[in-house]
Parts: structure tokens; C-alpha cells; sequence
């Protein structure tokens, strides 16, 4: 079975990639950005609306 994965973008470098929910802090929490370490809300780097969803469930 495939792990899920949410996409993230960061809102200030750009950068995409994909996590698996479980490696993420809560949305509401700071998530810091691998490539240019901006802090921000987790819910804020989510890609999609369907990616924070996912996030909420499974996070």
C-alpha cells in the first residue's frame, strides 16, 4: 500500500515537494521551509486545499 502524501509550496522561495502528513507539525503550527528556511504556518505551505484537508485528517 502507498503511503499518502500532501504537496507543499513554499509561499516565499517556491519550492514544491511532497511529505507524508504524518511528518508534519498540526497546520496551525510553524513549519519551517528546507530550501529557505521561511517560517510559517503549516497550513500555509499546503499546495492544494484537498492537500491541507489531507493534512487535518491524517496529520
Amino acid at each position: 500500500m502507498d503511503e499518502t502524501t500532501v504537496q507543499l509550496l513554499c509561499p516565499e522561495c517556491g519550492k514544491r515537494w511532497q511529505q507524508p502528513p504524518s511528518a508534519l507539525p498540526p497546520s496551525k503550527a510553524t513549519f519551517h521551509c528546507p530550501n529557505c528556511h521561511a517560517s510559517r504556518p503549516t497550513a500555509e505551505f499546503m499546495r492544494t486545499d484537498r492537500d491541507l484537508r489531507t493534512l487535518k485528517l491524517l496529520g
